[in-house]
């Protein structure tokens, strides 16, 4: 995704940091990219994740000595397993309200476009020639892709999401309820889901805690924060230079000025400051002591 505090007249990190300070973009047009209801949704999936990471990671290397002063500082580690579980099951009903939208939308009220087409999230042919012309950039053989609505990175970040949910949310509920999943598979398989819960939560904090973040903040173009996620929000500017082909296809269509909208109020960038910043430095840190307990095993 894409989003920081671009102006018209001042280079990227000065509007970053103006951003901060004012919401008075004075001959800035901003058009709207998400719904209150997705951003609501990131903002649950974001702290879910950050509450199951900061609570998982003690419990998987609970011999580390700040997973065991962690425990301690919380009653122990009975306590950290309560709110991971309860993380959990936060994260399983945005996940599952997500997708039940997905359904109705399409099934329903038939918008396939979700399915396929600019708007969609499922990774088609333009988004491997994007990442062909995207290393071929890179190497100074090409021009810079031009994205539509959502780049490659952003539709890998999506479908993680999926992934995780799928391996680690069921392995991690097989061992919740033992009693009733042995019903259908030998205990021995408990073990199994033990080893792959904690070693795919090690590749998906790893993942979301480098990657995404780098991808959605810490590249050039967003550096140092990207707001457009907490303000749903962004300039022209912005969607010309990250999302040239969408642009384009808006202006010709006649729809970009029905997306115009105001510039986003002074309290919703400085939320967006202070939650998103406050959500990397957090990841970073558990990032950090994740890779300081795996080396040391």
């Amino acid at each position: 995704m894409d989003y920081d505090n671009l102006t018209a007249t001042s280079s990227e990190p000065q509007a970053a940091a103006d951003g901060f300070r004012t919401s008075q973009d004075s001959g800035v047009r901003y058009y709207s990219r998400f719904s209150v209801a997705q951003r609501f949704l990131h903002g649950f999936l974001l702290s879910t994740f950050l509450g199951l990471a900061m609570t998982g990671l003690p419990l998987r290397f609970s011999s580390a000595p700040w997973a065991m002063n962690m425990a301690r500082a919380v009653g122990g580690f009975g306590t950290i397993l309560f709110f991971h579980l309860f993380s959990a099951v936060v994260l399983t009903i945005a996940f599952g309200i997500h997708v039940a939208n997905l359904v109705y939308r399409i099934v329903s009220r038939k918008e396939y476009g979700l399915v396929w087409g600019p708007s969609s999230m499922v990774p088609n042919l333009k988004d491997i020639q994007d990442f062909i012309a995207q290393i071929k950039w890179f190497l100074f053989r090409g021009p810079k892709p031009k994205f539509g609505r959502y780049a490659y990175w952003d539709k890998v970040d999506y479908w993680a999401v999926f992934w995780g949910m799928g391996i680690i949310g069921l392995s991690g509920y097989a061992m919740w309820f033992a009693p009733f999943f042995t019903r259908f598979i030998p205990g021995s398989w408990l073990n199994i889901a033990l080893l792959i819960h904690g070693e795919e939560a090690i590749l998906a904090v790893g993942f979301i805690f480098t990657i995404h973040f780098f991808n959605t903040h810490l590249r050039p173009d967003n550096f140092p924060m990207d707001l457009v996620i907490f303000t749903g929000r962004q300039s022209e500017e912005e969607l010309k230079h990250r999302h040239p082909e969408e642009y384009r296809k808006l202006v010709e269509s006649g729809q970009l000025e029905k997306l115009r909208v105001e510039p986003p109020p002074r309290w919703l960038r400085n939320f967006g400051w202070l939650f998103g910043g406050a959500a990397i430095l957090i990841g970073l840190i558990f990032l950090c002591l994740m890779v300081v307990a795996f080396v040391s095993e």
